[in-house]
């Protein structure tokens, strides 16, 4: 399965209105849960948070991929949001993240969340990537992007 295929409309968010780490996670949470692929929103934020324990997901580049494996998340999900502000995040450059990859995995679901992260950053290393996605126009030049 291909990213794209993680990923709906309703997990893109063009224009964030988070400023730190936990609400940008919250807020892409909270979409996988409105469409129902994570089912108990609280319990699957408390597995992100601890693996975010454990190092911090703001890669550098302006680039967060906070991910968690829990028996709350329905089917493997890709959120994904963008903020032209910036969100607070404790990343390994010291840097804002403009753009927010949020990874959701069943907790059975093997080593699924480190294939995704392989993908997604195989692709965030080319900085014309990182540039396409914070100027994409909508939710289908996103797909398209990622689909690359």
């Amino acid at each position: 399965m291909g990213l794209k295929e993680l990923m709906t409309e309703e997990t893109i968010v063009l224009d964030m209105d988070s400023h730190s780490k936990m609400e940008g996670i919250e807020e892409l949470a909270g979409r996988m849960a409105e469409i129902g692929r994570v089912t108990d929103l609280k319990s699957y934020l408390a597995a992100v948070m601890k693996r975010e324990a454990e190092a911090t997901t703001g890669i550098g580049f302006g680039v967060g991929i906070p991910h968690g494996k829990s028996k709350a998340v329905s089917s493997p999900t890709l959120g994904f949001g963008r903020s032209k502000e910036g969100i607070s995040y404790d990343s390994m450059d010291g840097k804002p993240v403009h753009l927010l990859f949020l990874i959701a995995v069943p907790e059975n679901s093997d080593n699924e969340h480190l294939r995704i992260l392989s993908q997604l950053s195989r692709k965030l290393m080319h900085q014309d990537i990182r540039d396409r996605l914070m100027h994409a126009a909508d939710a289908e030049e996103i797909y398209s992007i990622i689909d690359e």
